[in-house]
C-alpha cells in the first residue's frame, strides 16, 4: 500500500528536536514517500549534528566543529522541511497537538514526534563556578575544548561512558586527568567487572589516576573559580577545570502539564505512541520493548536511528512493535568496544574469542543460562556474528524460578 492511498497520513508533522532521533524521522518520512508538511522545532542553534564525535574527535581537536553536521545544507533543503531552531518547546497542548515556544510561536500540527533527547545532570551548586563543564551540546565540547588547552589538571567527575571518553581524550592531549566516581573501574555499570577492570588497566597504563569507589560530595572553590572536587572523606583532588559526567535526564519539563506519562522519559506504548498523534523517540522516549516485556529507555545513537525509523512508519500506517536489540560502541584510545545487546552486572560472563589479556576479544553474557548480549573489544565482526545468540534468548521463555 502506497502512503498516496492511506487517509491516516497527517497533513503536518512536527518534530521537536533537531539532533540524531528528529532528522532520521524526517528523513525516513520522506524517503518513504510522505509529502505533507513537516516541522522541525530545535532548542539550540545549530543546524543538526551528531553527539559521540563531540567526546572524541572534536574534543580532541581531530575534527573541525564543521564536521559533526549530520548533513550538508544542500541535503536539509532537499527535506523540504521548515528547520525553527533556537526556540525552545515549552508546552504542549495534547488535544490539539499544538506546541508553543519559548518565544511564544504556536505550531499546531496532526502528528507530534518528541525528540528532545536529554539534559546532562549537574552537581549541586557548580552551576556558577568557571572551570566546570557538562558535555552535551556541541557548545559545551567547544567551551571544554578550550578548558582543556589552558590548564593542566583536570577531574572527570563520573567513570560511565561519557567520562570515560573524556579522560580518554583529555590524556591523549597530554592533560594531568583523574577520573572519580562512586563505582570501582570504568564503566562498571555498562559492562560488569569482567571487562570494567580491564578498561580500569587502560586507563592507568595510559596514565590517568582512577580515584574510584568514593562518593564526590563537593566542589572547592577560590573566587568564583573551581580548585578541587571533594570526596566523601574530605580527600580533595586539586583541579584547573572538572567535567561532571553523572548521567542525564530526559528534556520533558515542558510537557510537565501536558497529561502525558512522564516517568524517566515518556512513556509510550509498544509502537512508540505517548497519546493520540503523539509519538517519542530517542533518548527521551520509555516504551514498552514487547520481547522484554517491560518499559525500556536507551541512550545511544544507534537507538535514536532506529526507533525514528520505526516512527515513521507508525506515522504512514504501519502496526508493529518496535523491538530492537540494542547496540551501542565506544572508542577509548586504540580500544573499541563494541556492546550488542543487555549486559546486566550480575551475569555470567565468559571469553569466547580472542584473548582477555591481549585485549582483542569477544565476551558473552548470559543470565538464566540465556544470551543477554555480547560485547567485542577490537574485534566487532566477530561481536556481531554472535548478535543471532541474543535474538535467540529474546524468543526463548524465560525460566520460572
Amino acid at each position: 500500500m502506497s502512503i498516496e492511498d492511506d487517509v491516516r497520513a497527517p497533513a503536518h508533522v512536527l518534530v521537536v528536536g533537531a539532533s540524531a532521533s528528529g532528522l532520521t524521522t524526517v528523513e525516513t518520512l520522506r524517503r518513504k514517500g510522505y509529502e505533507g508538511r513537516i516541522t522541525v522545532l530545535g532548542d539550540e542553534p545549530h543546524p543538526p549534528y551528531d553527539r559521540p564525535p563531540l567526546s572524541k574527535q572534536v574534543l580532541s581537536g581531530a575534527w573541525e566543529p564543521e564536521r559533526a553536521a549530520l548533513r550538508t545544507q544542500d541535503l536539509l533543503s532537499a527535506l523540504d522541511a521548515e528547520f525553527v531552531l533556537g526556540d525552545p518547546a515549552v508546552a504542549l497542548d495534547p488535544a490539539t497537538r499544538s506546541v508553543r515556544t519559548r518565544s511564544g510561536r504556536e505550531l499546531p500540527a496532526d502528528a507530534v514526534v518528541i525528540a528532545t533527547g536529554v539534559r546532562a545532570r549537574r552537581l549541586p551548586g557548580s552551576q556558577d563556578l568557571a572551570g566546570v563543564h557538562v558535555l552535551r551540546t556541541l557548545d559545551d565540547a567547544l567551551a571544554l575544548r578550550t578548558e582543556l588547552l589552558a590548564g593542566a589538571r583536570l577531574v572527570v567527575v563520573g567513570e560511565g561512558v561519557l567520562g570515560s571518553e573524556i579522560a580518554a581524550t583529555a590524556r591523549t592531549l597530554g592533560l594531568d586527568v583523574t577520573l572519580a566516581g562512586p563505582l570501582s573501574a570504568p564503566m562498571a555499570l555498562q559492562v560488569g567487572p569482567l571487562v570494567s577492570g580491564a578498561l580500569a588497566e587502560l586507563h592507568t597504563e595510559r596514565g590517568v589516576r582512577l580515584r574510584l569507589g568514593n562518593a564526590v560530595v563537593g566542589l572547592t572553590d577560590r573566587d568564583g573559580r573551581v580548585t578541587g572536587v571533594r570526596l566523601a572523606g574530605d580527600e580533595v583532588l586539586p583541579a584547573d577545570a572538572v567535567v561532571v559526567a553523572i548521567g542525564a535526564t530526559p528534556a520533558t519539563e515542558w510537557l510537565a502539564d501536558s497529561g502525558l506519562e512522564l516517568d524517566n522519559g515518556v512513556v509510550c506504548d509498544s509502537r512508540c505512541r505517548a497519546g493520540e498523534g503523539i509519538y517519542a523517540v530517542g533518548d527521551v522516549a520509555r516504551w514498552h520493548h514487547e520481547s522484554l516485556g517491560r518499559l525500556v529507555r536507551l541512550e545511544n545513537r544507534t537507538n535514536a536511528t532506529e526507533q525514528a525509523m520505526a516512527v515513521a512508519g507508525q506515522i504512514l500506517g504501519d502496526d508493529r512493535p518496535y523491538t530492537p536489540v540494542p547496540y551501542f560502541w565506544t572508542d577509548q584510545y586504540d580500544a573499541k568496544l563494541q556492546v550488542h545487546g543487555f549486559l546486566p552486572t550480575d551475569a555470567e560472563v565468559d571469553v569466547v574469542e580472542g584473548d582477555l589479556t591481549a585485549r582483542r576479544f569477544v565476551a558473552r553474557y548470559r543470565v538464566d543460562g540465556r544470551v543477554t548480549g555480547v560485547l567485542g573489544w577490537n574485534m566487532p565482526k566477530q561481536a556481531r556474528l554472535r548478535r543471532q545468540e541474543i535474538v535467540d534468548g529474546l524468543d526463548t521463555p524465560a525460566p520460572t524460578h
